[in-house]
């Protein structure tokens, strides 16, 4: 459910499928010259972008934002450059890069998926690129279709629509190129974004039958690699977890939360790397990672765990740090700062632990239902409530309330930094937060 953030069983443990030549997707288009090399991973290039936020928890994946002077007080009055009504209601988180704004968003109740394209300076909608899928299918009502994040380099813009398949299209409107890789569904929908890496867009296909990794060349959308069906699901089972690239002792490791595991591959190839066994059977939240860690959590009061990152094989006694067996119920992904993890709960409490330990440092009531995933900025730690309310609370292992900021509207989506400004995207509207700066 997220804002890419949502809920496999037997471990098939078998390396990836490399697809050959012959396999292309339907109809692709000429292909697009990316002016990013391609062996530059996309947290490379945040760096020199570090304006754009690209993907739903920053081009790194963590959730951390280099911006300084970001709004800490506003309402659904104050303090906005723009409201833009939305043709339906959404979990997804919306992205910038320079004068663009994307966000998705279904229509028709799920049977369009829609691909937004808006100008940053006035939330004028410039573009718009429909996806029907007609066949009936299942989701749940908090988790409304088109719950992942768009993801794009600079150049293409992607979305992941489940069974509606892999889109591409540049910034135009103009279609790169769409997969349609089968049918995926779970009785609770999907809520996975696209990552990029190097000359890949790669994507959790899950949950549902079959889950699995998949990875798409950028340009073309032909498929590259394939893992084997690495979950098996039923109507409680499974990750809505969008992967996370770490470098780790010089190389690149994709990491995945799975039911009962979480999971690190070999992103040029989609092999199995190692596995880490302690987590429960629905994960809902990004993998949390920082300072040589990664943290998993489940939902429904599961187990949460710290990994330490380096090893092959099964690392659950070499390198597993601790574990605590229930927990509150957690759908928004947490954020590691210096020593310290911070996370949100659905039930309304705001916490902070060491990292390292797992020991609760503070736990504080903040309010209505915690749905929100955390953001990471110049200090401050933003996450929002079902409810409308977006709180901002200090980095630190002293508890500090700064601001709480009401929009007063149903929402569920993480809020998005860039350049100085918050985009925050409700059930109604997109809302553009602190001054105009272009």
């Amino acid at each position: 459910m997220h804002n890419d953030d949502m809920g496999c069983l037997h471990n098939h443990n078998k390396a990836s499928r490399l697809i050959p030549e012959t396999s292309m997707p339907t109809a692709p288009r000429t292909p697009h010259l990316l002016t990013v090399a391609v062996a530059l991973t996309l947290s490379i290039v945040s760096q020199l972008n570090a304006a754009n936020w690209p993907a739903w928890r920053g081009a790194d994946g963590t959730g951390r934002s280099s911006e300084r002077n970001l709004p800490l007080e506003w309402s659904q009055t104050e303090n906005v450059v723009w409201r833009t009504s939305l043709p339906g209601e959404g979990n997804s988180t919306p992205i910038t890069w320079n004068e663009r704004v994307f966000l998705t968003c279904p229509v028709d109740q799920g049977r369009v998926r829609r691909l937004i394209c808006l100008d940053r300076k006035s939330g004028q909608i410039i573009w718009k690129h429909d996806v029907r899928f007609a066949q009936k299918e299942t989701t749940h009502r908090d988790n409304p279709f088109c719950s992942g994040s768009p993801t794009t380099d600079g150049q293409l813009v992607y979305a992941s629509f489940g069974s509606a398949g892999v889109l591409a299209c540049d910034f135009d409107g103009q279609v790169a190129w769409h997969r349609n890789l089968g049918k995926l569904t779970h009785v609770f929908g999907q809520a996975t974004t696209p990552v990029l890496y190097k000359n890949l867009v790669i994507v959790h296909r899950g949950p549902g039958d079959k889950t699995h990794l998949v990875a798409l060349d950028r340009q073309t959308g032909k498929t590259i690699w394939d893992t084997p069906e690495f979950a098996k699901n039923n109507n409680l089972y499974g990750s809505w977890s969008t992967p996370v690239i770490v470098q780790i002792d010089g190389h690149d490791e994709l990491i995945v939360t799975m039911p009962k595991e979480i999971k690190g591959y070999d992103p040029a190839t989609g092999r199995e790397l190692w596995k880490c066994g302690g987590l429960g059977t629905e994960i809902y939240t990004m993998p949390t990672v920082g300072n040589g860690l990664v943290v998993g959590i489940s939902g429904h009061q599961g187990p949460a765990m710290a990994l330490r990152l380096g090893g092959r094989g099964d690392l659950t006694q070499s390198n597993r740090l601790w574990l605590t067996a229930k927990n509150h119920q957690r759908v928004g992904s947490g954020v590691i700062v210096g020593k310290y993890l911070y996370l949100s709960n659905a039930t309304g409490i705001a916490q902070c632990l060491e990292a390292r330990s797992g020991k609760v440092v503070w736990a504080e009531r903040l309010g209505g239902t915690l749905w929100g995933t955390m953001l990471a900025a110049d200090g401050r730690l933003y996450v929002s409530n079902k409810e409308g309310d977006i709180f901002v609370l200090a980095a630190s292992p002293t508890f500090q309330l700064l601001a709480r900021n009401r929009m007063a509207e149903h929402m569920k989506a993480a809020v998005a930094p860039s350049d100085g400004q918050l985009f925050v995207r409700t059930y109604k509207a997109l809302y553009c937060i602190g001054k105009s700066t272009r």
